[in-house]
């Protein structure tokens, strides 16, 4: 089985793309690389069972109608009132759950920077589905939204400010390979992912990946189903990472 990672950004140059090969009893990376235009990622993708982007796949319902609202010179019915209406309008379903299961609310596509890594993210699921790609936002093909940081939370491996501190990521990176073991990486790969957050978030989203194609993250809940196919839905791991590289 092959698993790509991506870890998606506005502009290629902090783009990272990471692809495991996921054996009986051991992985391999056998690619890691930062700084991925749009046509390295389909490259990446190709033959893979599996592609995990860290990036949303869609917007608030509430706040697609409420912008489409507004742009017609009109003001819904659930129009926000308050802190707790906008907040409504912010945040996705499946944003919600990663807070009630982590405790920590993902950043809002609608009203944080990450809006701009979704505008290319949409465009890229777009370039994959006209392809003849079974694009899922809610991902029961190939693709699947993933959120490195709230996987290494529930893995039990997250080390705080790894995103900004050399020496942190090291920490994690470490933490990471003894829980993943055996996995079989090589010394320059292990130097760009302490160097380069972008990859080492790659690296990771590769690992979610492969919890998800062996049914290891929860499922959408079937009452949200028609919701996730719109806004996305992140997949998060159920149990530890050793247990989903068990098999």
């Amino acid at each position: 089985m092959i698993c790509v990672g991506v870890d998606l950004a506005a502009e290629p140059a902090a783009t990272a793309v990471a692809r495991l090969e996921v054996g009986p009893s051991t992985l391999r990376l056998v690619d890691l690389r930062v700084g991925a235009d749009d046509d390295s990622i389909v490259a990446a993708a190709d033959g893979a069972d599996g592609v995990g982007i860290d990036c949303a796949f869609g917007w608030p319902v509430a706040f697609v109608e409420f912008v489409s609202a507004h742009a017609d010179g009109r003001m819904p019915e659930n129009a926000p009132v308050g802190k707790d209406g906008r907040r409504a309008l912010a945040y996705r379903r499946t944003d919600a759950e990663v807070q009630r299961r982590t405790g920590r609310w993902p950043l809002s596509v609608a009203t944080d920077r990450l809006g701009l890594t979704a505008m290319r993210c949409a465009v890229l699921l777009d370039r994959f589905a006209r392809a003849g790609e079974d694009v899922d936002r809610a991902g029961s093909g190939r693709f699947v939204e993933v959120y490195p940081a709230a996987s290494l939370r529930v893995w039990g491996l997250l080390e705080p400010r790894y995103k900004v501190d050399t020496g942190v990521r090291a920490v994690a990176l470490g933490r990471v390979l003894a829980a993943a073991a055996p996995i079989v990486t090589t010394a320059p790969q292990r130097e760009l992912m302490t160097r380069s957050a972008d990859a080492f978030d790659a690296f990771i989203a590769a690992l979610a990946t492969v919890a998800h194609r062996r049914g290891r993250t929860h499922p959408v809940p079937e009452h949200l189903g028609e919701v996730a196919a719109v806004e996305g839905w992140i997949a998060l791991p159920a149990g530890d990472l050793a247990e989903v590289l068990r098999g």
